[in-house]
């Protein structure tokens, strides 16, 4: 009996798990991971700062301004800022001595990052010689009111990024659950929006769109919004990144909000896509650290799974989650629920102006959970995992033990995808 054994990102570790060939669909994997780039990471950044998308470069337009703001993503997202910040940084000052630079972390809904958060992501002196503020979705003092957004919500953003001169934006480009594909536009709706912006363009019916799905830009009526969202907002330049499996910078994009994204995208796009292999049982990850955090997280990478399962098969999602749920709303929701049918229900017959906090996120997990069980091999809770109508395990062997067991059939298939928020699952 020949057996292959796959590496699955853990936190900041490696799990294995092992599998019989006879019983192995498929390994699904975005080839981000073996695209081997002709330079440096820092010199693909800053080649994209210099050469930038139907856009001035960056030194060009921080001439003379005096009031630069960056949005930099917060500590859920492994963008890394110790190489793309410093190139930012060096850019506005060839031709900005003197100007103030902020930079606002776009925490979106999502708790503030830390200090050592901080450090760890951009570095000590980064952190000790510029100006960061750390957005707050919850503070409607520190919103301006720019109007509506073309589904009718409220746009209301942070006015540290409103009352720049300079408007940037720094990020990374994955495939995303139901925004399509990260980066871009998204570091203003929702990093920088106040939670009522955010609510709003999180809605029921927009997650339940055909088109809110992963790698989906057109009609997407989420994407629409946020494209709004930062024109309004006078977003002027932005730098995304594409990375690898290690968290390494493999290509990036800069200069014009919508241009140089779509060039990412379409990058990534043509990397990333994997045919399904329909099995019984999927094993998929959330990618690791940072984001494996908690629950919350960890629902992006079970939809990979969802678009490669067969109809009553059963999700192995292997997600470290030192932060536990990552959101109460999203918690509560379920713990006080019957089922994912009572909550999906509940769900459906809200209105745009009604939405609760993490509804989507719960819609979209409510939605896997009543045609799939999903077992989860987790450092969170097992009392938490249980409350949220998932199954515990300690090890991938003891779900995999539990699944055998669910499926109740001698011929079951297996299929691995070992980072599911790295790839699009066709």
């Amino acid at each position: 009996m020949n057996v292959l054994k796959i590496k699955l990102p853990y936190g900041k570790i490696n799990k294995e798990v092992e599998i019989e060939d006879a019983r192995l669909q498929g390994v699904l994997l975005s080839q981000t991971h073996e695209y081997t780039p002709e330079k440096g990471e820092t010199e693909l950044v800053e080649d994209a700062v210099n050469n930038p998308t139907n856009s001035p470069p960056l030194s060009e337009l921080a001439k003379d301004k005096k009031n630069i703001v960056i949005i930099s993503s917060d500590h859920t997202r492994p963008v890394p800022s110790h190489i793309t910040m410093p190139v930012l940084l060096e850019n506005i000052r060839k031709t900005n001595k003197d100007g103030k630079i902020t930079i606002l972390v776009a925490t979106g809904a999502h708790r503030p990052s830390t200090d050592a958060e901080l450090r760890d992501k951009y570095g000590n002196e980064i952190v000790d010689s510029v100006n960061i503020e750390m957005h707050d979705s919850k503070k409607d003092e520190d919103m301006i009111d720019l109007g509506t957004l073309p589904s009718g919500g409220s746009l209301m953003l942070n006015k540290i990024a409103l009352e720049a001169d300079l408007l940037i934006a720094e990020g990374f480009i994955e495939p995303h659950f139901f925004a399509g594909f990260s980066g871009g536009r998204k570091s203003i709706l929702p990093g920088i929006a106040s939670y009522k912006t955010v609510l709003a363009n999180h809605c029921s019916e927009f997650i339940d769109s055909k088109y809110a799905r992963t790698g989906i830009l057109e009609n997407n009526p989420l994407h629409i919004d946020m494209l709004y969202a930062a024109e309004k907002a006078n977003l002027a330049f932005i730098l995304n990144v594409v990375i690898n499996q290690e968290k390494e910078v493999i290509a990036a994009f800069a200069g014009h909000r919508e241009d140089a994204h779509y060039e990412g995208c379409d990058f990534l796009n043509n990397l990333a896509g994997a045919d399904s292999k329909k099995a019984d049982i999927v094993i998929t990850t959330n990618g690791g650290y940072p984001l494996d955090q908690n629950i919350y997280q960890a629902v992006k990478g079970m939809t990979a799974a969802e678009a490669s399962i067969k109809e009553n098969g059963v999700i192995i999602m292997a997600s470290e989650c030192s932060d536990g749920h990552g959101g109460e709303a999203f918690y509560e929701t379920f713990k006080n629920a019957d089922s994912p049918e009572e909550i999906m229900k509940e769900i459906l017959t809200k209105h745009r102006d009604e939405t609760i906090p993490d509804q989507w996120e719960s819609q979209v997990l409510s939605r896997i959970l009543i045609k799939h069980e999903v077992i989860m091999v987790t450092g969170a809770p097992k009392e938490m995992v249980e409350d949220m109508h998932m199954h515990y395990a300690e090890s991938i062997e003891e779900a995999l033990e539990k699944a055998q067991k669910m499926i109740n059939k001698d011929d079951y298939s297996i299929t691995v995808i070992p980072d599911g928020v790295a790839v699009i699952v066709n």
